[in-house]
C-alpha cells in the first residue's frame, strides 16, 4: 500500500507541475505576461504567508535572513518565472516543459562549480543531448510561428536564472522553515515584478473567466499542490524522487497539443525522446 500511495504521489506531481505551461498560455490569452504572473506571486504567496505564520506559527525572518530570502525570490520567482512568461509568449506551451525539464542538468553543472567538484562525463553529455532533443522538437515550429528565437533564448535565460538560484538556495544554511522560505521569496518575487508589470505593459487586461480559471489552477494545484508533493517524494528519498521529472516532458506535450492544438511530429517526438534520455543519463550518476 506504501508503495502505491508513492506511485500516486509521483503521477499526480507530474501531472500537475507539467500543467504549468499549457495553464500560463492560457491566462496570456487574456491578461498581459508580467500582469497575469504578478498577481500570480503575490496571490500565491499571500496565501502561503497565511499558512506559515497565521496557521502553522513559524518565525519570521529576520536580520540576514531577509537579505537572504530576496536573493532566492529574486532568482528562483522574479527573475526565472518573469522571463518564463514573457518566453511563453514566443515558445509553443510543449518546448517549455520539455526545456524547464533540463534544469536539474544544468543545476548539477553549476553546482559542481561552486563545490569544486569536478563535471562528470555523463552530466555534459546529459545536458548537449537534452539541448539537442529541445532543438529537434522546437526547429518545426519556428515555421509555424509556434516558436521564435527570442523566445528559445529567453527560455535558455530563464533556466539558467532557476539553476543559479537553486545553486545559491543549497548553499545556504536556512534555518527558517521550507514553507516560509517558499512563502516570502514568492512574494518578494511578485513585488519585485510589480513595478515592470505597472510600467511595462499598457494594460490591456480581461479579468474573464479564463484567466481566473488559469489563474487559479497555477496558484493552488501547482504553486501549492505540486510543491508539496513534490516535498513529500524528496522526504522519501531524492534520487527516486527526480525520476518523476522523467513524466513531466510527456504530460506537458500531451497538455499542449489535446488543449492548444500546438502541432505535434515525428520530430517533436523525437525531441521528447531525447529529453527523456538525458534525464536518465542525468540521474545515472546518482544512482551510482
Amino acid at each position: 500500500m506504501k508503495n502505491l500511495n508513492y506511485i500516486l504521489t509521483g503521477i499526480a506531481f507530474a501531472l500537475l507541475w507539467a500543467s504549468a505551461s499549457t495553464a500560463g498560455k492560457f491566462g496570456i490569452q487574456s491578461v498581459e505576461p508580467l500582469t497575469f504572473f504578478t498577481i500570480r506571486f503575490l496571490a500565491a504567496g499571500i496565501l502561503l504567508l497565511i499558512f506559515s505564520h497565521a496557521i502553522m506559527r513559524y518565525t519570521l525572518p529576520s536580520g540576514m535572513e531577509w537579505w537572504q530570502v530576496t536573493v532566492f525570490g529574486a532568482f528562483n520567482t522574479a527573475l526565472y518565472l518573469g522571463i518564463f512568461i514573457i518566453a511563453l509568449k514566443n515558445v509553443a506551451a510543449g518546448i517549455t516543459t520539455m526545456a524547464i525539464a533540463l534544469n536539474p542538468l544544468l543545476i548539477g553543472i553549476l553546482s559542481a562549480q561552486t563545490m569544486k567538484r569536478k563535471v562528470l562525463w555523463r552530466e555534459w553529455l546529459s545536458i548537449l543531448i537534452g539541448m539537442i532533443g529541445v532543438a529537434v522538437a522546437t526547429l518545426p515550429l519556428l515555421k509555424t510561428k509556434h516558436a521564435t528565437i527570442t523566445g528559445v533564448l529567453l527560455i535558455i535565460l530563464c533556466m539558467l536564472m532557476y539553476s543559479i538560484g537553486s545553486v545559491y538556495y543549497a548553499s545556504v544554511k536556512w534555518k527558517l522553515q521550507r514553507t516560509t522560505i517558499n512563502a516570502w521569496q514568492v512574494f518578494i518575487g511578485g513585488l519585485m515584478l510589480l513595478p515592470f508589470a505597472l510600467f511595462f505593459e499598457n494594460g490591456n487586461n480581461s479579468f474573464d473567466l479564463k484567466f481566473i480559471l488559469s489563474l487559479t489552477w497555477l496558484v493552488i494545484p501547482v504553486s501549492i499542490g505540486a510543491v508539496q508533493l513534490w516535498l513529500r517524494l524528496l522526504k522519501d528519498d531524492a534520487v527516486r524522487a527526480s525520476i518523476w521529472l522523467f513524466l513531466c516532458p510527456v504530460f506537458g506535450l500531451l497538455y499542449a497539443t489535446i488543449l492548444l492544438n500546438e502541432p505535434f511530429t515525428l520530430l517533436t517526438a523525437l525531441g521528447a525522446v531525447l529529453v527523456i534520455v538525458a534525464l536518465y543519463i542525468g540521474q545515472m550518476k546518482k544512482a551510482a
